[in-house]
């Protein structure tokens, strides 16, 4: 009996990736009700007080609470629900690191998105934006929630440019131009790890309503930003020893990836370096599974896809760059550093 039973399929593999949705969505009304801020603190919350905060019957309060438990989202401890280490962390409305408007703008805008990505692969198009319309994505939205996305953005790209700054030493680098699309979150960062760094945020204009204020892009006078359009524009601002491409190529078609490769060559001086962050696959395109599926959302949102480092190295050598090097790190939006060098320094 025991070797019919190990001989059986097993569905389980594939009923894990059915599910997947069902935490998502679990997660994202969790954030909705504010089920984490509401358990913040250090004595935790019955089911009764949970209830009547959330304004929940015990049916359902007690299946959003098994859930996320179960998830590693909430930890039960007698009869009190506390928060885990990452829903302390990222969850939790008074956390500097909370990313729960990311969880919302994913819900509210990405998911229903998908729904469409039939038609994203039949037409070969996007399907979540009007990448042809006139005014930047998220014009009329409610401002609020535009905030909420911005700053969790900002914590997002913070939390990966922390990992950066553990694999890539920007100690020598004086001005950096960062072009990420997510706001001043690296820039930000990599001022904080390097006291003598000088960084020139790139702001694209279809994400004009994600631009912070003018008064929170100064770090005294080492951290400004510009307006530009990465794929329209005939040059990079100059001046600067080191440029940063973080989860922008991904967005991009190969032919556009080529061109703004040959212009952060032109706009750097000898010596000058490109670093480009991103989740990459591997080189026989089977994974890993987060940069894989990272490509079918970019299917679903814009023109671009995603590549391999092995592609990269050899567009930098034809736009002139020499001594490419790739680093693996584990960070929340990348999973690899290339790094190329403009030689003649």
């Amino acid at each position: 009996m025991h070797q019919i039973a190990d001989a059986a399929p097993d569905p389980q593999p594939l009923l894990r990736i059915i599910r997947g949705f069902w935490a998502a969505k679990t997660l994202a009304v969790a954030v909705d009700l504010d089920l984490f801020t509401h358990i913040a603190g250090g004595t935790g919350a019955t089911v009764e007080t949970l209830e009547e905060s959330l304004g929940l019957q015990r049916r359902p309060a007690d299946a959003l609470l098994t859930a996320c438990a179960s998830l590693g989202l909430l930890e039960k401890r007698d009869d009190r629900y506390h928060n885990s280490d990452v829903a302390r962390q990222f969850l939790a409305r008074d956390s500097e690191n909370y990313l729960g408007s990311v969880v919302q703008a994913v819900d509210q805008r990405n998911f229903p998105a998908w729904m469409g990505v039939l038609d994203a692969l039949r037409g070969n198009r996007p399907v979540s934006w009007d990448l042809g319309g006139s005014g930047p994505l998220f014009d009329g939205e409610d401002a609020q929630f535009v905030e909420s996305v911005r700053i969790g953005l900002r914590s997002l790209a913070a939390a990966t440019a922390r990992k950066l700054a553990l694999v890539v030493d920007l100690s020598t680098t004086r001005r950096l131009l960062d072009i990420s699309g997510r706001g001043e979150g690296y820039g930000a960062e990599l001022c904080r790890w390097h006291e003598r760094l000088r960084v020139t945020v790139y702001h694209s204009p279809l994400l004009s309503s994600l631009s912070p204020a003018a008064e929170e892009t100064v770090h005294g006078d080492r951290l400004s930003t510009v307006t530009g359009d990465l794929t329209a524009d005939l040059a990079l601002p100059p001046g600067h020893d080191t440029i940063l491409l973080a989860s922008v190529l991904r967005d991009l078609s190969e032919t556009d990836c080529r061109l703004t490769l040959a212009k952060c060559y032109t706009a750097l001086p000898p010596g000058g370096r490109l670093v480009i962050v991103d989740l990459f696959v591997t080189d026989d395109r089977t994974g890993p599974p987060e940069a894989a599926l990272e490509g079918m959302n970019t299917l679903v949102e814009t023109m671009g896809r995603n590549h391999t480092a092995t592609e990269f190295g050899s567009w930098l050598g034809e736009a002139g760059f020499t001594g490419v090097d790739t680093t693996s790190f584990d960070a929340p939006a990348a999973n690899r550093v290339l790094i190329a060098e403009r030689p003649g320094a």
